[in-house]
């Protein structure tokens, strides 16, 4: 997303987020990670599952910018602009399933992704906030996320919140098909379900509420940074109460995790603001602009490398096992070597965002 004028906070957390994302989604072995970089077995949170809801947040932060060229309202040009975007973005996650059956044989094709999940939260809610005024738009997400707790509480039965028995998940094998869902759970289940997108849809419109404060609030930056942090501290006090209620789920996207996530997203943001645009100390946070300045294009390379890498046998093995064993494990251990085979990706993808950052190569769609 693009800005009338770039705000260096911002892409620089969209730059750290998309660290982050090389960072957890990469480990030598899935047998070797430090529990703070991997996901809640179920519910809860790590900082792992922090990642994907600031990279939403962002998002919609950005969207204010960019939807001042349509004067926030719903014209035709804003509609096509959207449903490109959403299709764009949709069809690039689709092609790397894609590209993953075409080099593994044991790779079964799934409809939702991570992608997918960005394309259809930043669609619907691009007609939500562009079609709505702000008091209706906060009504409107309120209702989405007490409207979620109760169909999941409603139809889920006994154990409403649990892996086997969500609602989330009986709408997916109805309507998608056991087949074409993510097994990683041991059960098929998409941590990117259909019914989930609903409450990320809010996590993108926060943030585009956070864009407009940050916008009306650019001549008293100071003020600004002061209550951004103070509206991250009550998101995250109302989830964290809610949870007792809702858990925090980050594979359910609970409404309880929507509010947390988000409250959080303020405050590193605020912080963001604070030390860079405020303080001006921008020379640290140098390399974070290497990757927030092209995050799509650097995250889709990242996922295409270790689809790549799972589709190459050397002596038996993946190729992704084989430099995992035969050279970071060798260096380091295994725990370590695992870390260090995601480090070095990330220095790696770092490298690629410095020479597209020096060239001002910047994609965007």
């Amino acid at each position: 997303m693009e800005t009338s004028k770039r705000i260096g906070a911002l892409d620089a957390f969209r730059g750290l987020t998309v660290a982050m994302m090389i960072l957890v989604n990469t480990p030598g072995s899935w047998a070797y990670v430090y529990p703070p970089l991997d996901h809640a077995k179920w519910h809860g949170c790590t900082p792992t599952d922090l990642v994907f809801p600031f990279f939403l947040f962002i998002v919609g932060t950005a969207m204010w910018f960019s939807f001042k060229s349509f004067n926030h309202q719903l014209s035709s040009k804003a509609v096509r602009k959207i449903i490109k975007r959403t299709l764009i973005i949709f069809l690039i996650g689709t092609a790397m399933k894609l590209y993953s059956m075409l080099l593994r044989d044991n790779s079964h094709f799934r409809v939702m992704g991570v992608l997918q999940r960005i394309a259809l939260a930043y669609g619907f809610a691009s007609f939500l906030v562009l079609s709505m005024k702000k008091r209706n738009i906060i009504i409107s997400s309120a209702f989405i996320l007490l409207a979620y707790w109760f169909i999941l509480w409603f139809f889920g039965g006994a154990h409403p919140y649990a892996l086997e028995t969500n609602i989330v998940r009986t709408i997916d094998l109805k309507i998608i098909g056991a087949r074409f869902l993510y097994k990683g759970e041991g059960i098929p289940f998409d941590p990117e379900g259909l019914l989930s997108t609903l409450p990320a849809i809010v996590t993108v419109v926060i943030g585009y509420l956070t864009g407009n404060f940050i916008d009306q609030m650019k001549n008293n930056r100071n003020k600004m940074v002061l209550q951004m942090f103070g509206f991250g501290i009550v998101l995250v006090i109302a989830g964290l109460i809610w949870n007792e209620f809702f858990p925090i789920n980050k594979k359910l996207w609970t409404s309880s995790y929507v509010l947390y996530t988000a409250g959080l997203a303020q405050i590193f943001l605020s912080f963001f603001i604070w030390i860079i645009d405020i303080k001006g100390f921008k020379k640290w946070v140098q390399p974070l602009l290497w990757f927030g300045m092209n995050p799509l294009f650097i995250y889709v390379m990242s996922i295409v490398l270790v689809i790549t890498y799972l589709g190459i046998h050397i002596e038996g093995i993946t190729m992704y096992s084989w430099l995992y064993k035969k050279v970071f494990v060798s260096i380091a251990g295994n725990m370590n070597g695992s870390l260090l085979f995601a480090l070095f990706h990330v220095a790696l993808f770092g490298f690629v965002g410095w020479i597209m950052y020096r060239k001002k190569i910047f994609i965007k769609i």
